[in-house]
């Protein structure tokens, strides 16, 4: 045998296609310990993971619209006759079964009712962005809502989304000018799709269709 052959050593290649690619070279052994060294760094090198950069995308206002915070119509004299016809035969049932805290509690919404009835509502600030819909700076998230529909109630038209959490909706008031611009804004994020009303809401449509001037 040769005298240069006397030192060879195996040494592994980086692995192509998953195959393992063996070797000799003529190396001093000194030399041979470096090299060893060296590519034994790289491969670790190679395996180590690399760390994933997330960039948050900054939020940009896509869609602003003033409006009033709620639905709001003007009731006369005979609608709350009629209402408080009602709510004192009601009541007047309730407490012969259960007593005085039904009474109480609809003598508290009736309250309320009036007040919502006659106290305009201010006009507040709503945007649609690309992070959510935000009303007076408080956003809702897209992930957290499903899809999203138009109705109208009174003299206001409203934008209706359907959300994953309590109340389980919100009810936006807009201007009609804007509802084409509201559409497309939203359809890039969620669905337009209307949902089939409840129980509770089929109940509430009867009795406001019996109410008078409603």
């Amino acid at each position: 045998m040769r005298p240069y052959l006397k030192h060879a050593y195996y040494i592994r290649f980086p692995a192509w296609n998953e195959s393992c690619l063996w070797g000799i070279i003529r190396l001093m052994p000194e030399e041979s310990k470096e090299k060893v060294g060296t590519l034994k760094k790289e491969e670790a090198l190679e395996e180590e993971p690399r760390p994933v950069v997330v960039r948050r995308e900054p939020e940009k206002d896509l869609l602003t619209w003033t409006a009033p915070a709620r639905p709001f119509k003007r009731r006369d004299r005979e609608f709350y006759i009629t209402i408080i016809a009602i709510a004192g035969i009601v009541g007047l049932v309730l407490f012969l079964i259960e007593g005085f805290m039904p009474v109480i509690l609809i003598v508290s919404l009736v309250f309320l009712f009036y007040v919502l009835s006659t106290v305009e509502p201010e006009n507040i600030e709503y945007k649609i962005t690309n992070k959510g819909i935000k009303v007076v700076d408080k956003r809702t998230d897209w992930a957290l809502m499903n899809r999203f529909w138009f109705s109208r109630r009174f003299d206001s038209e409203l934008l209706v989304v359907e959300t994953l959490g309590l109340p389980g909706r919100m009810e936006l008031v807009i201007n009609s000018k804007d509802k084409e611009e509201i559409k497309k804004a939203l359809s890039a994020y969620i669905v337009e799709e209307e949902a089939p009303p409840s129980y509770l809401d089929k109940a509430a449509n009867w009795f406001a269709k019996k109410l008078p001037n409603n």
